[in-house]
């Protein structure tokens, strides 16, 4: 599971080199934000807003594909 604290703090720090996107598994994007800067700052500032729900379908993903993995274990 990863954190909403964590994202933030990369975010804010750190979102100059896209690390709260690399966090996240974003890694497309995440390339693109770095050699754009943010999207020349733009993207940076949509990230704010953006973040929390990125974490949380994170998670949820991570979930549904553990409990897939459970369920074909056990199949």
């Amino acid at each position: 599971m990863k954190s909403k604290g964590v994202a933030y703090l990369l975010w804010f720090f750190l979102g100059g080199f896209s690390l709260h996107r690399f966090y996240l598994g974003k890694i497309g994007t995440g390339i693109l934000y770095l050699l754009t800067g943010q999207l020349f700052g733009i993207g940076w500032i949509i990230d704010l807003f953006i973040l929390g729900g990125m974490v949380e379908r994170y998670n949820i993903k991570k979930e549904l594909e553990t409990i897939r993995r459970a369920t074909i274990a056990n199949s």
